[in-house]
This record gives C-alpha cells, sequence and structure tokens, in this order.
C-alpha cells in the first residue's frame, strides 16, 4: 500500500464570478490571482434570466466566451511566470470597470466620502474619451488631456443659464484638483496591484496638473451662527449636522459617519468621539463641548450601531442649507465645510492655541492650520483700518 501523500490540487488562478445587476441580469467577471494579489476583470458578458429557449442558448454561448478567456488568461499567466514577456491583461483589462470595482471596495473598507468623488471622476473620464479605456490607454497624454479636459467640463448640478454657486457652469478648480489627484490615487492603487508599473500621473510637470487654488476660507461669525440656531430648516436633521460641525470643527464626510456608539464618556464625565477621520483614515479622539451636544439629535430607540446623522449626499445637503441660510439672512455662501471653518476661526478668535486648534482639528501638519490665523489676522487689520480718517 502506498505511503505517499496525495498533493494538493493546485489553486485556478483565474476563476469565473458572477454578479446579479438590479435588472435582474448577472455580470460575468474574472477573479484573478497572481502573486498575492487580486484584480478582477469585467469582460462585458452577461447571463439573463432563462425565460425561453433562445434566452438559455444566449446563456450557453456566454459561458462559453467565458471559458475561451478564462482558458487564455491562465496561458498569459503561465507565460509570464516562465519569463515570457506578455503583457496581455495589463492592456486588455478595462480601466473604467476596474475604477468601479476600486471605488466599491473603498466603500466597502468603510471609506464613505468617496463614494462622490470617484462617481463623478468616472463620469467624466467616461465623457472624456469614453467607457471602453483599457489599462493600455493610460498613457501620460491621456493624463494629461484629461486635466486639460476639466478645465471646460461642464459641473454636474449646472442647468443652464447663470447660476450663483458656478456662474460660468464649469467645475470649480477646487474640483478640478480633486478629480485629478484621484485620478493619480487610483493609478497607485493599480500599480501596487502589479497591473502597472509606473504611475503616467506623476511624470506630468505642475503646469500639466490643476492646481489647488488659494482658498478664502469663507466662516461665519458667532452673530450669524446664533441667528442659523434662532432659523428653522427645511430638513432639521442638516441644521443639527451643520451647527454641530460649527461646534465640533468635523467634516461633513465624518458627520454623515457618525455612530451612537462613537460618542463615549471620559473618567470626568466629558463626552468625545473616537472616530476615524474618513478623509485620512487616522484614528481621532474629538472632546465634545456641550455647545455641540445640544445639536444631537434625539436617540430614542437607536441602537449604537446606528448612525447619528441620516443625511443625503453633499450636493443635496448644501442645497438644504443654502435655503436655511437665506431665510436666516446670512448674506454668505455657504457650504457644509464651512461649518469646520467656523469651528477653526471661532477657536482662534477666543484665544485658543494654534497648536490646540491643530489637534482638534485632526491637520497633519500645522500649515493648514495657519491658514485660518491668517484669516483672523486679516480680518484684525481691516478692522483697524476702518479707524483711519476719522479725524480728519
Amino acid at each position: 500500500m502506498s505511503n505517499k501523500k496525495k498533493q494538493p490540487k493546485a489553486k485556478e488562478p483565474v476563476k469565473i464570478r458572477y454578479k446579479k445587476l438590479s435588472n435582474g441580469n448577472q455580470s460575468i467577471y474574472f477573479d484573478i490571482y497572481r502573486n498575492g494579489k487580486r484584480m478582477y476583470e469585467f469582460p462585458k458578458l452577461y447571463l439573463v434570466p432563462e425565460k425561453t429557449p433562445d434566452d438559455k442558448e444566449q446563456n450557453r454561448q456566454m459561458l462559453e466566451k467565458a471559458i475561451k478567456i478564462k482558458a487564455h488568461r491562465i496561458d498569459e499567466l503561465t507565460n509570464d511566470e516562465n519569463g515570457f514577456t506578455n503583457t496581455g491583461l495589463k492592456q486588455k483589462a478595462n480601466f473604467i470597470d476596474w475604477l468601479q470595482a476600486l471605488a466599491e471596495k473603498k466603500a466597502e473598507s468603510g471609506i464613505r466620502g468617496v463614494d462622490d468623488t470617484y462617481k463623478g471622476l468616472i463620469k467624466h473620464l467616461t465623457a472624456y474619451k469614453g467607457d471602453k479605456i483599457t489599462f493600455k490607454h493610460i498613457t501620460k497624454e491621456y493624463c494629461s488631456g484629461f486635466n486639460e479636459y476639466l478645465k471646460t467640463a461642464k459641473n454636474g448640478t449646472y442647468k443652464g443659464g447663470i447660476s450663483e454657486t458656478y456662474p460660468s457652469g464649469l467645475l470649480a478648480k477646487a474640483t478640478q484638483y480633486n478629480y485629478s489627484r484621484t485620478l493619480s490615487v487610483a493609478l497607485n492603487c493599480a500599480m501596487q496591484d502589479g497591473i502597472i508599473q509606473n504611475n503616467p500621473m506623476k511624470t506630468l510637470t505642475r503646469f500639466e496638473r490643476p492646481q489647488l487654488p488659494q482658498s478664502n476660507r469663507e466662516y461665519l461669525t458667532i452673530d450669524e451662527v446664533k441667528r442659523l440656531a434662532n432659523t428653522d430648516c427645511v430638513k432639521p436633521i442638516v441644521k443639527q449636522a451643520f451647527l454641530f460641525s460649527c461646534f465640533s470643527g468635523l467634516r461633513y464626510s465624518d458627520v454623515k459617519a457618525l455612530k451612537w456608539g462613537d460618542i463615549q464618556t471620559d473618567s470626568e464625565g466629558k463626552h468625545l468621539i473616537k472616530y476615524t477621520q474618513q478623509k485620512t483614515q487616522k484614528n481621532e479622539y474629538l472632546q465634545l463641548s456641550d455647545e455641540a451636544l445640544k445639536f444631537l439629535p434625539d436617540k430614542g430607540t437607536a441602537t449604537d450601531k446606528d448612525t447619528i446623522f441620516i443625511l443625503s449626499n453633499n450636493g443635496y445637503t448644501n442645497q438644504a442649507l443654502k435655503s436655511w441660510v437665506l431665510a436666516a439672512g446670512v448674506k454668505k455662501r455657504v457650504t457644509f465645510h464651512v461649518g469646520r471653518h467656523t469651528n477653526a476661526t471661532l477657536l482662534l478668535s477666543l484665544g485658543v492655541p494654534i497648536e490646540t486648534v491643530s489637534k482638534l482639528l485632526g491637520h497633519s501638519a500645522i500649515k493648514t492650520t495657519q491658514i485660518y490665523a491668517k484669516v483672523i489676522d486679516r480680518n484684525k487689520r481691516e478692522a483697524v483700518n476702518k479707524l483711519d480718517g476719522l479725524t480728519d
């Protein structure tokens, strides 16, 4: 009787998977595992519910194509491992499909603040060169051209005519910068996954990339905050969330992600938040003032796992915010992020050391906080200058 141990069966490097779609169809895709890293390829093959013999035949043909493509991909991987140069996988993977999968992966990992950014990026990349782009097309010229496209791209909320927020109807410069930067981040992920060797965005000069404009850092005064607190909002949850931001300094993404279990009590009975910044993924502890606690909604029967502020996406939230601000008689362009600016400027105006404010806001570098200090200094100079000429 043989004592030889049975050799374990080698794992398939390429597996066929299925994803159910909202229309009832199933999308066929490939789960490719190579050198400890996983990537996905979406060949745009679909299975339909089998209601007729024709449906059954169509599905048979789709599966047959999928099996052939799978065999071809395995051959490519085998050739590559044996030292043959073959970039078929990299050349043929659809970049837009991969980007959508990356966005879903980030959302599943809890990075909810990037959802809208990736959706917008995919929309503009598709408008730029279509959705049939593979990694072969992602060159320096492609990236440079996309940055040029962003300069004339229309804002998604622009409906024609004159818009107070976007008079030209074009993307704001900060949005252009954000989409360009997100594309570069995504290509870094592709490098880490072994799909591409270099990030072409890194080869562009600063003149070929959108630059983050100098911000005026709009903020609210104490009197304006009081006026808002005393004015009804068509969406009360938006009012509570924004005023909570004014007194906590949390970003929209962090406020939206906040759960009841994130609010804790220290040994002195004071409330604090233990949370992960959605933008930086850094773990933070933030002391909450009694003023901030005033604007928490009633917990009722909610559990620690339930979200505190049930908000729509940032665009709809800002629309409700705009009408509320107008009703309060505040003549400033206020977005949700102005709450964070307000928190910083109020603290600095009240004499809180800049180092402390920097830590409260979770800034990784104090130079970011210094922008708010410059706003305060400029306002002080303007106030003093108003005295000039009074005795002439």
